[in-house]
């Protein structure tokens, strides 16, 4: 006889059960070797071949997570995690979650749950109101906003408007046109280069421009080759500026390059995915200066923001650009609502139709933390981040590779290449804290990132501690 799992009861018993175990996990996720102590396809060999005939209990599901799941799992929300950028979570996130898969709605259109449009429109009007964004970017203008699952959706909604505005529409009709460029620095994310080859304009179309010091992109490089580009009968049409870059934390001059775009007529996309969550504290505005030159913005809420993926935010300055580059309106989708133009259909706004009910996350922790949580949050973990670069600076035997900037240090042992891949692939095999890399001109670099709501003072100094003492051990022994 197969269990009930439609009704209320059922739903009431399991739940509590899971929550339970997830209470278990949180509580115990230090405790854990923050990188996965397992080989490749370990994991899968554990696996039944064939899948169960009978249904099975919770209880034995429960167990596997313990047994098989938790093993093999990189721990990000451990507190000793700081590689890459964090995938933050909180509880009032994770209760939203649960919320969301519960109500199971799909907010493709507004008429298929109308709380699912309207409370994100409202939510990323807020976020423009705490982050003192351009008004031009809220809802009540000619913008407005649109969650994403990541920075890299995003970037290519925004490509393909303004491909569609470069080529006023024909680029959707007849193909796109061998001549449009598009422009990022050699710090730039990978996601632009996917979104050329996503869009069909392709790799040869994308100009890498030369970075300075700081690794930010060089303004009077970007100019110059915009020059080339039209004197060789190209059409420059996409400009993406990076406040916040994964390898260092370079802010690119978003000002200089604005006005460059703004005289060039050409679409500048802002890219802010960790960084531009720090715009809730009023002493971190100022690194989004040149925004109002934008016509899009991204940042993600869910990599420090306290809320768990995926909940991205794009800003447009013209929706209509937007829209007109993505919307399809089949026969079947058609509503009175959406006839009147009275209302937000966000299935316009993306690459998918479908779409989850992602705003609650960010209803359920603006209302939770509040402003004030949110900022005590991103300044505690940039207190922490300063302490660490200060013990790194302190120490003649490492240095800091690139300048110090929010959450992120970029540092290195002074010794080759080899050393200081071995300390970092060492660190992260003892499951002691899990820490990534980059490399900067041809210096292969550690990359320290304070994400972690969990993170405190001691964690930071036991990091310390471990690769101060794993670092003399090999170089004591000529590794």
């Amino acid at each position: 006889m197969q269990p009930d799992l439609v009704g209320s009861e059922a739903f009431r018993t399991e739940a509590l059960a899971f929550v339970d175990w997830l209470s278990r996990y949180l509580a115990q996720v230090e405790q854990y070797p923050v990188r996965a102590q397992v080989e490749p396809g370990a994991f899968r060999a554990q696996l039944p071949a064939v899948a169960p005939l009978q249904a099975e209990s919770a209880e034995q599901i429960i167990a596997d997570l313990d047994r098989l799941v938790v093993p093999a799992l990189t721990h990000w929300q451990s507190p000793k995690f700081f590689g890459y950028f964090p995938a933050n979570h909180s509880v009032p996130s994770i209760m939203a979650e649960l919320v969301s898969a519960t109500f199971g709605v799909q907010g493709m259109l507004w008429i298929t749950s109308p709380a699912c449009t309207e409370l994100e429109t409202h939510m990323l009007d807020w976020l423009v109101d705490l982050c003192q964004l351009p008004t031009s970017f809220k809802s009540t203008g000619s913008g407005g906003g649109v969650l994403q699952d990541s920075a890299s959706s995003g970037l290519l909604c925004a490509l393909l408007a303004a491909r569609d505005r470069a080529t006023n529409g024909s680029s959707n009709l007849t193909g796109c046109r061998g001549d449009l460029t598009v422009y990022g620095s050699t710090q730039t994310h990978s996601s632009l280069e996917k979104a050329v080859m996503v869009a069909g304009l392709g790799r040869a179309q994308l100009r890498k421009i030369p970075v300075d010091n700081n690794f930010a992109m060089d303004p009077t490089a970007l100019a110059r080759q915009i020059d080339l580009d039209r004197a060789a009968g190209f059409a420059p049409t996409f400009v993406c500026a990076t406040v916040g870059t994964t390898s260092t934390m370079a802010f690119d001059p978003v000002p200089r390059i604005g006005q460059i775009c703004r005289a060039e007529n050409i679409w500048l996309h802002v890219d802010a995915a960790l960084a531009g969550s720090a715009a809730v504290c009023p002493e971190y505005q100022g690194l989004l200066h040149g925004l109002e030159f934008a016509d899009s913005y991204s940042f993600n809420p869910h990599k420090w923001l306290l809320t768990n993926f995926d909940c991205s935010c794009l800003y447009v300055s013209d929706r209509e650009a937007l829209i007109s580059a993505l919307s399809i309106t089949p026969e079947y989708l058609r509503n009175t609502a959406t006839e009147a133009g009275t209302v937000v259909d966000y299935r316009d706004w993306q690459i998918p139709l479908g779409r989850r009910f992602r705003a609650l996350k960010l209803w359920f922790v603006i209302r939770r933390y509040g402003l004030v949580g949110l900022q005590a949050h991103i300044r505690g973990q940039i207190a922490l981040t300063c302490e660490f670069a200060d013990w790194v600076r302190a120490d003649p035997r490492f240095e800091i590779m690139a300048p110090v900037a929010l959450n992120l240090v970029c540092f290195r042992y002074r010794a080759d290449n080899k050393f200081n891949q071995t300390l970092l692939e060492t660190l992260n095999a003892s499951g002691e804290l899990f820490l990534s890399h980059t490399v900067l001109e041809g210096c292969y670099v550690l990359r320290m990132c304070v994400g972690q709501p969990r993170t405190e003072h001691r964690h930071i100094v036991q990091a310390w501690q471990a690769i101060v003492t794993l670092a003399s051990k090999l170089a004591a022994s000529g590794t």
